[in-house]
């Protein structure tokens, strides 16, 4: 300012305070152009934390083929399976808060796995960056065709005719798709099944169309379905209030007696914590975008999943935090052992 004064003073009508001031100018331009440098300029990374073929995996896959459209540069999708999805969860913490590293994560990896394990190594809201909920998917009961049991009454009694000797896979210990099986058998009298966890939901529906375990508590995506549409698995109910329209003939769990089983996981989009606010908004804008093609939510049914079209960063904490609220006191009643 005293610069400009003196200018004014000693060279009246003078262009060289004009000069100066493009001068100046010219300086800063380089800097301001970087602060305002458009996202994103380079490949983006989606970290799917569980083996591929699971309803995350495919799930994500196909939002990060449409967010790359939306964003117009190209988005990579990298599993990195193991500990019920804390592995994966823990490489977007300490990833570069830039906003080119994201998570798919879900009711595994930031209720269930932070309730049952003090020593997780991450918080799943002071440790991340929320972007917004995109599904809520249900899980469900099934066994292989062999298992002489047509619904959820004749599974029933077949546990209890046989203690021990009846076991259910999940997607790993910790996982909702263990919690859905716990669940099943405390609300049934503490029933005697053994709990099989597997890395992953691909392998351990693999192994339950195989015939190498009997039953299988698995979030519903477009591969128990199309399994159970071919014979090959026989899904005895849905844990949701309403069915589903890929499955008409399954009923929901409260139809099939159990209105206590109504079990339904979400799955999210997190990034590193201190990510710019602007970088959230513009990855906000484009995952809103996205979800709000009709495409893609028809997409998102005939894999079991409901779409969220209304959830924000905001929204989003504020979700799971009530989860958290809410699975807690379950968590501890039933334990994952």
């Amino acid at each position: 300012m005293k610069v400009r004064m003196i200018m004014r003073n000693f060279f009246p009508g003078s262009p060289v305070l004009l000069i100066l001031l493009i001068l100046t100018g010219l300086q800063l331009a380089p800097g301001a152009a970087q602060a305002q440098g458009k996202f994103p300029e380079r490949p983006l990374r989606l970290v799917v934390p569980f083996a591929p073929g699971g309803v995350n995996d495919i799930i994500g896959r196909r939002w990060a083929q449409e967010m790359s459209r939306a964003l117009g540069q190209n988005m990579i999708v990298e599993n990195r399976a193991g500990a019920s999805g804390a592995i994966g969860a823990m490489e977007v913490v300490r990833a570069k808060p830039d906003g080119y590293t994201l998570l798919i994560a879900n009711t595994t990896t930031h209720v269930l796995n932070p309730l049952g394990n003090p020593k997780l190594g991450y918080d799943p809201l002071k440790d991340f960056t929320a972007l917004g909920i995109i599904t809520l998917v249900p899980t469900g009961v099934a066994v292989h065709p062999s298992l002489p049991v047509k619904n959820l009454k004749g599974l029933i009694a077949f546990a209890k005719k046989n203690p021990g000797q009846l076991s259910f896979g999940s997607a790993g210990t910790g996982s909702i798709t263990q919690l859905t099986g716990e669940l099943f058998k405390k609300l049934n009298g503490d029933l005697k099944i053994v709990h099989v966890p597997y890395k992953g939901a691909g392998p351990g529906l693999s192994d339950l169309v195989a015939g190498h375990i009997p039953m299988y508590t698995p979030t519903i995506s477009p591969a128990p379905l199309e399994y159970h549409k071919a014979g090959r698995i026989r899904m005895l109910a849905i844990c949701s209030d309403a069915r589903l329209p890929a499955v008409p003939d399954v009923p929901t769990a409260p139809e099939a007696g159990m209105p206590e089983l109504v079990v339904q996981a979400f799955n999210a989009i997190f990034l590193s914590p201190g990510v710019p606010r602007p970088v959230v908004d513009a990855l906000a804008q484009a995952n809103q975008k996205v979800l709000a093609d009709a495409g893609v939510q028809e997409f998102l049914r005939k894999a079991g999943a409901e779409p969220v079209t209304t959830s924000t960063p905001e929204r989003a904490t504020q979700f799971i935090q009530k989860e958290l609220k809410r699975w807690g006191p379950i968590v501890r009643e039933v334990g994952t052992e």
